[in-house]
């Protein structure tokens, strides 16, 4: 009797030692790994590199230019979000009713209690109105502080501490959250009394902004009944993760869709909101990385071409032997990502689709770790007296991340490869290139050619 009373005793514990273990509490978690999930609503915090204060230095080189495209920091939910407010607010009600009255949290993997009382105090600061959408928060303005602070730590002899407006040049669209986080930069570079001025906003940004002037591009619906990401949300992995979810929060039924979707994009901006699992993240961030995929990534061949011009100004910029030797754009999302798209950065093997979420798992193509909040490219120009036949030499970050093309060396590129390799987008006429089906394709102004061309001839000078 007492041997079947040991091993009883010892079968309840571990079970229940099972059961602990499957059971998720945000409030315990001290890694919390789906905070590195939040595609293009993830911390610049989180996600940026860790090792650029090794990458940046290269032996017998010294930095001569840079050039940066960043997009803003943190910012306020869209007017979307803002507007379904009280539809949290009901959810939050139920899920809290479902959980003390109703008694129907599951046995399993059900909200602990931190998670359930920081869930049930949460409520939505009525300050937020639609007209402050995506408005750029405290939290961006540091966001924007920091990069330029580190930025210009690793590089104080190219990011000076003196504002001179023929030495920098920098330039934002035409909205609060990149005006602001300019500004910010600029008080982190400069000091907070500064008289940094940005170029005056052109009438049509097609520099910043060329994906609002390209009717092809916007008729490119990815968001049809036969989009890759909707017919990921009609998989069975997806509907059986909102059943998953549902039941969780202690619904005896499935939740819509619409609704499980707005807990998850509140969740990336408020810590109350965290009712989902690790695993469940994944689920949402593949959704989101497949939208993207085909709107501003690899997934549509337009999106390649949609910077052009930015792609231009940033080797014209680089190849120039003249000032200003700062350049700083302060753009979006659509931006950052088609700029990657056109510089072959970040692209599988394979396309995303519907279909191939599990082999996906280590894509490339993963916006969190692309497009966070306050996410930004640099290009850095560095010339190196150890290397007579390529002196010029440039390496890209993604994130504080040195870029690893594989027609560089671990990073460390050389200038005329670089210019060999964008030949094509340096040539283009923007103007019938980023937005094809306008007009047909023709040899860009000379402008940048003779640039590069003199750029050739002051280099072989100095070799003679």
């Amino acid at each position: 009797m007492k041997f079947f009373m040991v091993i009883s005793a010892l079968f309840i514990t571990l079970f229940g030692h099972a059961l602990a273990q499957f059971d998720y509490c945000f409030g315990k978690d001290t890694e919390r790994t789906q905070t590195r999930q939040f595609t293009t609503k993830s911390a610049y915090q989180i996600i940026k590199g860790t090792n650029i204060d090794k990458q940046y230095l290269v032996p017998h080189c010294l930095p001569q230019k840079i050039w940066i495209f960043h997009r803003h920091g943190t910012r306020l939910p869209s007017r979307s979000i803002i507007e379904k407010a009280s539809r949290l607010e009901e959810l939050r009600d139920a899920i809290i009713k479902n959980y003390r009255v109703l008694r129907t949290a599951p046995n399993t993997n059900a909200l602990c209690q931190e998670d359930l009382i920081a869930l049930q105090m949460w409520k939505w600061n009525n300050s937020i109105t639609p007209d402050m959408e995506e408005y750029l928060t405290s939290q961006g303005y540091e966001d924007l502080r920091g990069t330029a602070r580190h930025y210009q730590k690793l590089y104080p002899s190219v990011l000076i501490k003196e504002y001179n407006s023929t030495y920098y040049l920098f330039r934002h669209t035409d909205t609060q959250r990149t005006t602001e986080s300019f500004k910010a930069f600029t008080d982190s570079l400069f000091g907070t009394h500064n008289d940094a001025v940005a170029e005056e906003l052109p009438e049509k940004d097609k520099l910043l902004r060329p994906y609002d002037y390209c009717e092809p591009w916007a008729a490119n619906n990815n968001d049809d009944e036969n989009s890759e990401v909707n017919k990921y949300k009609r998989s069975v992995l997806w509907n059986d993760t909102l059943m998953e979810i549902s039941t969780r929060l202690g619904f005896q039924y499935t939740l819509e869709s619409k609704d499980v979707e707005l807990m998850y994009d509140i969740c990336r901006y408020e810590q109350a909101w965290q009712a989902f699992t690790p695993p469940q993240v994944t689920v949402f961030e593949y959704a989101e990385d497949l939208k993207y995929y085909y709107k501003f990534g690899y997934g549509s061949d337009i999106n390649a071409h949609l910077n052009c011009r930015i792609v231009q100004n940033m080797i014209e910029h680089l190849g120039k032997n003249a000032l200003p030797n700062v350049q700083v754009s302060f753009g979006h999302s659509a931006g950052l990502q088609t700029l990657m798209s056109a510089l072959g950065i970040n692209k599988d093997d394979r396309p995303l689709t519907a279909s191939n979420y599990q082999s996906m798992s280590e894509r490339k193509w993963k916006t969190s770790n692309i497009d966070p909040f306050a996410g930004n490219f640099v290009a850095v120009k560095y010339e190196c007296n150890n290397a007579p036949m390529e002196k010029e030499k440039v390496i890209f970050f993604l994130n504080q991340n040195a870029v690893d093309l594989d027609w560089c060396h671990v990073g460390l590129c050389n200038w005329s490869e670089v210019v060999q390799r964008y030949e094509h987008i340096i040539n283009a006429d923007c103007d019938s290139y980023y937005c094809p089906g306008v007009g047909a394709l023709s040899a860009k102004p000379i402008s940048i050619a003779v640039t590069l061309l003199m750029s050739a001839i002051i280099y072989l000078i100095n070799l003679i």
